[in-house]
């Protein structure tokens, strides 16, 4: 089963926030989601404690660099999708999930610092590939996006990712109060209180068209692997 990773050695690039709105659309369809919680925050593990995690999404927060390859394989065969939300270094934890990965989620913000993160992450997951003898798809996701307009540092940020040929994916997510929100209420998007929270409908929209985009690429994977065998 696909194993999906976010990773930015960047602090506040929106890899918690992503990664949660991922699993969250996930088990809205129905899937069987397991989250592996590597960062030392534990910010998805406190949520799962709040009210209204779905039955069909596991947490696990319990993650050394030492058991980390083993938890992802035994997660991998119990569940449709594992996805890791990594820490913000660059350790081995982080080199080792992402050599276990099918597909490796980059967020960043548009700013160039955050660019420069992506960088690093970009980097190691080029050398981790060497290593396996094998590509580990990846993209940066572009987060915390203005949806009013877009900045000239975020214009700029696109501009250097794509001149550098970097795939970026076509949607982004959006600032919204909803997202925020999910870590202090709980629960998944849909189930807000929209007295409670404002533009519900709208970051809904945002994360399943991010989700869409990520079932898309995974799919593209395996058929390339297919046409490759």
């Amino acid at each position: 089963m696909p194993v999906i990773s976010f990773a930015n050695p960047k602090g506040g690039a929106g890899k918690t926030t992503s990664a949660l709105l991922l699993a969250g659309e996930l088990a809205a369809r129905g899937a069987s989601i397991a989250i592996i919680d590597a960062d030392p925050e534990r910010w998805i593990s406190q949520w799962g404690n709040l009210p209204g995690k779905p039955k069909n999404i596991s947490i696990i927060s319990d993650v050394t660099e030492d058991t980390i390859v083993d938890l992802i394989e035994e997660a991998a065969s119990a569940h449709q999708f594992v996805i890791i939300d990594l820490e913000g270094t660059a350790s081995l934890m982080v080199a080792n999930a992402i050599g276990m990965s099918d597909f490796v989620i980059i967020p960043t913000q548009g700013a160039s610092m955050d660019a420069k993160g992506a960088s690093k992450t970009i980097k190691l997951i080029r050398n981790q590939s060497r290593m396996a003898k094998r590509e580990i798809p990846h993209a940066v996701l572009l987060t915390r996006v203005s949806a009013a307009i877009a900045s000239r540092s975020l214009r700029n940020v696109r501009d250097q990712l794509d001149s550098a040929g970097i795939e970026v994916f076509n949607s982004s997510i959006v600032e919204r109060a909803a997202y925020r929100d999910l870590l202090d209420f709980g629960g998944l998007l849909g189930k807000l209180d929209p007295k409670l929270v404002s533009n519900i409908d709208k970051a809904t929209q945002n994360a399943m068209e991010f989700t869409a985009e990520v079932i898309a690429r995974l799919k593209a994977v395996q058929e390339s692997k297919g046409r490759a065998a």
